[in-house]
């Protein structure tokens, strides 16, 4: 199926490998799931953007912005990913080197916020198909 734009998964990678000041700040803090047990991955593409830190099972994506981020670009970039379905954040770099417990308490508090991804589902088993 033709999505209409290239995979960025090469980009994807190289941008792990030369990761910002911040963005390996963020890391060493979320890695191993440190943060509320959920895990995050560094550089996930969704459709054509990248985006910096991503918790799949919470669709959280977690953007770090420098100075050098244009403002309509972001909200395009965010509407885009939010119509997938994501919630997207943000946070300045001079936050994520200068304030690291108040980065992590926001992103604890967006995820106490969140509803729960995966309701439970219904056993199936015995007791399927029993007495009316």
């Amino acid at each position: 199926m033709d999505k209409g734009y290239a995979r960025p998964t090469a980009k994807a990678r190289a941008l792990r490998h030369n990761a910002t000041e911040a963005e390996r700040t963020l890391w060493r803090a979320i890695s191993a799931r440190k943060v509320a047990g959920i895990r995050f991955n560094r550089q996930v593409p969704i459709g054509p953007f990248i985006c910096d830190f991503v918790a799949r099972s919470n669709r959280l994506v977690m953007e770090i912005d420098g100075g050098q981020h244009n403002e309509d670009a972001d909200a395009e970039r965010t509407n885009y990913i939010e119509a997938q379905g994501f919630r997207v954040i943000r946070f300045w770099n001079h936050d994520v080197l200068g304030n690291i417990e108040g980065v992590i308490s926001e992103i604890e508090r967006v995820i106490a916020d969140m509803p729960s991804p995966d309701p439970s589902h219904k056993r199936e088993g015995s007791m399927a198909g029993g007495a009316s």
